[in-house]
């Protein structure tokens, strides 16, 4: 049996919590020497601070990025989401098109497992409310064991050519909830939500999208004369029914 202080604290507190994950943020960085004090304190008046995760299991399991664990508590056993030679060979594939680790440890039990800090924003989804949850490369950190995650193909070539977001998604599916690390923080993100509708987006700042959606690049008018007239040119086009995350920076 282990005792942990979870508490707020001056320096440290609570940013969100939600299933078996917590997440803190540290206000200041006390743990620097004296040729970075500066450049630290001022960092943490922009809000560039260190975040971390705290994730509680109750004979339950969660899945992370690769080498992101840095350390646990209480009886909690790893292994890794590899369900066989099959299933190896089919993430192998998946992660030299969208640049996310093949193996990733899979720990359950009973503890608390504590992740790398980081500079990055941190964010709580609940992957069932997205009916399949379209992320950019690189965001995913943790989510429960009951979230799968597979590999999606754009819905056309001209999105993945023209709309410089690749030709591979990750797509998180399931009951349960994953954690993100976002480029923004979330009260800077832009929820849309799309009931048969459009929305346009003149760049690549969507950082995930629900799996229903159909995303393709269009120009801005029906002529090519039209688009460079309007100094718009191509814009990524998201049609359907779902949700839209984007990050307005």
């Amino acid at each position: 049996m282990f005792q942990l202080n979870m508490n707020d604290t001056k320096f440290k507190r609570r940013l969100e919590e939600k299933g078996a994950f917590t997440i803190f943020e540290y206000a200041q960085d006390l743990s620097v020497e004296p040729a970075t004090a500066i450049q630290s304190f001022y960092a943490s008046q922009m809000n560039i601070r260190k975040r971390q995760v705290y994730i509680t299991l109750n004979n339950t399991d969660v899945i992370t990025q690769a080498g992101s664990m840095q350390w646990m508590a209480g009886n909690v056993s790893a292994a890794t989401n590899i369900k066989g030679a099959g299933d190896l060979i089919k993430k192998f594939a998946a992660s030299k098109v969208t640049k996310e680790s093949a193996i990733k440890p899979r720990y359950q039990g009973n503890g608390m497992i504590v992740l790398e800090p980081t500079y990055k924003h941190l964010l709580i989804e609940n992957v069932e409310s997205w009916n399949g949850m379209v992320i950019e490369d690189g965001l995913f950190l943790a989510c429960d064991g009951s979230v799968d995650m597979k590999t999606v193909a754009r819905n056309t070539l001209s999105s993945a050519l023209a709309g410089n977001e690749g030709l591979f998604n990750s797509c998180l599916t399931g009951q349960g909830y994953a954690v993100l690390e976002s480029p923004v923080p979330r009260d800077e993100l832009i929820e849309i939500t799309l009931d048969n509708d459009t929305l346009k987006i003149d760049g690549s700042y969507a950082i995930a999208w629900s799996q229903s959606l159909k995303f393709t690049v269009e120009r801005t008018t029906r002529s090519l004369v039209g688009s460079a007239a309007s100094g718009e040119g191509l814009v990524n086009v998201y049609r359907g029914s779902g949700k839209v995350l984007m990050a307005p920076l």
